[in-house]
């Protein structure tokens, strides 16, 4: 079978591997489509330091159950479409102990640690597999359940509410997600990008404010829709020094800022701030089961964002894919590779 595999940095192409077979817990999933991330660009790019190479990326799945093994639960048959949590946890340490395998100290995420999902068959272990027990949702939406949710996730560590005014920096999949997630919890949404058309996008889901970190003067724009107080939290979606300090900067105090960008350099910090404003400051890393079923939850009401979806590319087309991405990181939303799409030509 066909498999996507990065070998080393800017080279990307086809490989053909044996066909797993599921053994006893296991559940063989046919992918249908699979979402290129951030980090499967800094893969690409040779900037993420976690990742092994070579490695299959891949962890945002639109899949369909075609086979199970042994001592695998009976609700999951063969046909229904699903996805697939794709983080372990090892069960033992703090993380895990405090209930938050999400945060797991041995975490290996599909496509970055261990081989992901760019491929035509995988084998998973049965209670990884999400469904949809409507079954209403199709491959594509299901493909896109797992970006959004860490966006979602964030919003649940920032204990956003309907008395919040939320600033989010960053109006990629992740930021968007963390707007979507926002807005439902009632919370009045400022979005910031250096892109109109992210910005256009945010309005469309429910930002009430857009803010142009490039052509704008940021704090002044805030300060006139705060009143002069800033924003009660702040979701950092870029990770760069900029926006960190942003966030730092513009927080109201006693504010909440939460940290889901990973930086690629040092940044310095006006320390004063997370005193003086008694700042509970947040990381937020992957999510949790309850955010996967939140978002599966918006899209059924017929909130399936299909314009998050900047193409779909044949498993061959991989490399053109990427190419496109890097160079126009600020246009891309998503981009899917699709293993059974005949709107591919």
């Amino acid at each position: 079978m066909k498999a996507i595999q990065i070998t080393a940095t800017g080279k990307i192409g086809t490989i053909e591997i044996e066909k797993p077979v599921p053994e006893s817990g296991e559940v063989l999933i046919k992918i249908l489509y699979a979402g290129f991330c951030g980090s499967d660009l800094n893969t690409f790019a040779g900037k993420n330091p976690m990742v092994k190479l070579p490695v299959i990326p891949g962890h945002e799945i639109g899949a369909e159950i075609v086979e199970t093994g042994k001592d695998v639960p009976t609700f999951l048959k063969k046909g229904l479409l699903c996805t697939v949590n794709p983080y372990t946890a090892c069960g033992h340490c703090t993380s895990c102990r405090n209930g938050r395998p999400n945060a797991c100290r041995f975490n290996e995420t599909f496509g970055v640690q261990r081989d992901g999902a760019m491929l035509e068959y995988k084998t998973v272990p049965w209670e990884k597999v999400i469904i949809d027990e409507e079954n209403r949702l199709s491959a594509l939406e299901f493909a896109l359940v797992e970006p959004l949710s860490v966006g979602f996730h964030a919003v649940a560590r920032g204990q956003v509410s309907d008395l919040d005014t939320v600033l989010v920096i960053g109006c990629g999949m992740i930021g968007l997600g963390a707007l979507i997630r926002s807005v439902i919890r009632g919370a009045r949404v400022i979005a910031a990008d250096v892109d109109d058309e992210k910005l256009a996008m945010a309005q469309n889901l429910g930002a009430l404010y857009t803010i142009n970190t490039r052509t704008e003067d940021v704090h002044s724009r805030l300060m006139e829709i705060t009143s002069g107080a800033g924003p009660d939290a702040v979701i950092e979606a870029v990770g760069v020094p900029a926006t960190y300090q942003m966030a730092i900067n513009e927080v109201t105090f006693t504010g909440r800022v939460v940290c889901i960008g990973y930086a690629k350099t040092d940044i310095s910090f006006e320390t004063k701030l997370f005193v003086q404003k008694e700042l509970d400051i947040r990381g937020s890393r992957n999510a949790m089961p309850e955010d996967f079923r939140a978002v599966m939850q918006y899209m059924k009401k017929g909130n399936f964002p299909n314009t998050l979806i900047s193409g779909i590319y044949r498993p061959c087309q991989a490399a053109e894919a990427m190419q496109r991405w890097q160079a126009e990181p600020e246009k891309v939303f998503r981009i899917m590779i699709g293993f059974n799409d005949e709107r591919i030509k």
